[in-house]
């Protein structure tokens, strides 16, 4: 029912404004010009992962000292329901909208729905297929394989044999993570061996098991993230060698093996600051001022100190 609602209002809008995508002045939703009156909706692909419900705390936390109000909606990993959501929010007259899109095609249509009565979309870590979107706040995944390279190279020298552990073979972060380590990598490390293990532990762990077999002399291991490289480590740890090992993420998990000894480094997102740089592009949307179209989140090489 909301859905067919939101539908008619949007053919009503097109009617009133002579097929203009332009909403009239009384459907567009009111901002006195005080940031503190500033209603921020915020829709999170899931509160089940440690990484989002971060990226969450940094959205409200910033919020908060800006004296703004946040409405969180959790999507529970459910596409269907983060459409609802976005409607509900769209209905509780937020006047701009923060998505983590659960799936980038699936959140499209409600992106559509905001743009037609004037709500600005922000998206956070991912983006959405279709529709205006002002920015995408998110890391740069390619740069951070190309530090993940550069950290091999400094410690272990050039030509060092390296296996690579990749993530769900299509993913965008897989793809991204991976070029951005064979920029580096290509040409100044030998690249023995490269399987994907789903972004997995204990595909990790299978897989590395599998490849240190093939390749008894290799002296590097890059996992696209934490979770591979935990499991990669597993596999090492029973072979009895010494190899180096780099994950992506910066979890707890990670952190705590960096601290022991046994992951070397991982390279850290900082979702808490995608979340700060979010609200900020949502003040600057709302005040009228222009926004990159990727606002990127520095990333961080964590390693023992």
């Amino acid at each position: 029912m909301k859905k067919a609602n939101l539908f008619l209002l949007s053919l009503l809008l097109v009617f009133i404004t002579g097929c203009s995508m332009e909403p009239p002045e009384w459907a567009k939703p009111k901002l006195s010009g005080d940031v503190k009156d500033l209603k921020i909706g915020l829709s999170v692909s899931t509160l089940n992962n440690p990484f989002f419900v971060s990226l969450k705390d940094g959205v409200v936390e910033e919020a908060a000292k800006q004296g703004m109000e946040v409405i969180v909606v959790d999507a529970q990993n459910d596409s269907a329901k983060q459409s609802n959501d976005v409607d509900d929010l769209i209905q509780q007259g937020v006047h701009v909208l923060l998505i983590n899109p659960t799936d980038s095609a699936a959140i499209s249509t409600v992106v559509q729905t905001a743009n037609s009565i004037g709500i600005p979309v922000i998206t956070l870590d991912r983006s959405a297929d279709q529709g205006e979107v002002e920015a995408l706040v998110a890391s740069d995944n390619a740069k951070g394989g190309q530090m993940a390279a550069e950290h091999i190279v400094k410690e272990l020298g050039k030509n060092t044999k390296v296996i690579e552990l990749e993530g769900v073979p299509g993913a965008s972060a897989t793809r991204e993570r991976g070029q951005g380590f064979h920029d580096v990598a290509d040409l100044e490390l030998d690249v023995v061996a490269k399987q994907a293990a789903d972004f997995d532990r204990t595909k990790g762990l299978n897989v590395m098991e599998n490849l240190l077999q093939g390749n008894p002399d290799v002296k590097a291991v890059f996992a696209h993230n934490d979770e591979m490289a935990l499991g990669a480590i597993e596999a090492i740890q029973s072979s009895g060698k010494d190899i180096m090992v780099i994950g992506f993420d910066g979890n707890d998990d990670a952190l705590k093996s960096i601290e022991a000894g046994k992951l070397t480094a991982t390279v850290a997102q900082q979702p808490e600051l995608i979340g700060q740089l979010a609200v900020q592009a949502a003040v600057d949307v709302t005040s009228g001022k222009e926004v990159e179209e990727v606002i990127p989140a520095p990333l961080k090489l964590v390693i023992k100190e």
